[in-house]
C-alpha cells in the first residue's frame, strides 16, 4: 500500500469525472464572460460637469466617444476651468463605465478576483 493509503480504503473512483465536471463548468463560465464582456463594450455612459456644461461619453471599451460642452462655459480668459471640467466629467464617465464592469463580471464570478478579467 502506499504511504497515507489505509488497508481496506479504495481510491475515490469519481474523481476524474468530478475533475471533466469542473472543467466544463470553468469552459461554460469563461464563454459566459466572453459574452458579457462583448455585451459590456457595447454599452455607453454618460457623465456630466458643471451642472451639464460639459458631458462626456464613454463606451464599455473604456474610449471616450463623445464631448459635448455648451458654448456658454466657453470663455477664453479662463481655460483651466474648462480643463478642469472636462477632466471630471471624463473621470467620472470611466468610473461609471468600470463600476458597471465590475458589477457584470462580479455576478458572473460570484465575486472571485481573476487575473485578466477584472
Amino acid at each position: 500500500m502506499g504511504k497515507g493509503m489505509r488497508a481496506g480504503k479504495k481510491p475515490n473512483p469519481g474523481g476524474a469525472g468530478n475533475m471533466q465536471k469542473q472543467i466544463q463548468q470553468m469552459q461554460m463560465m469563461q464563454k459566459k464572460m466572453e459574452e458579457t464582456q462583448a455585451e459590456l463594450e457595447t454599452r455607453e455612459v454618460e457623465a456630466a460637469a458643471g451642472g451639464g456644461a460639459v458631458s462626456i461619453t464613454v463606451n464599455g471599451k473604456k474610449e471616450i466617444i463623445k464631448v459635448v460642452i455648451k458654448p456658454e462655459v466657453v470663455d477664453p480668459d479662463d481655460v483651466e476651468m474648462l480643463q478642469d471640467l472636462i477632466m471630471a466629467a471624463s473621470n467620472e464617465a470611466l468610473r461609471q463605465i468600470e463600476e458597471m464592469t465590475q458589477n457584470e463580471m462580479g455576478k458572473l464570478t460570484g465575486g472571485l478576483s481573476i487575473p485578466g478579467i477584472m
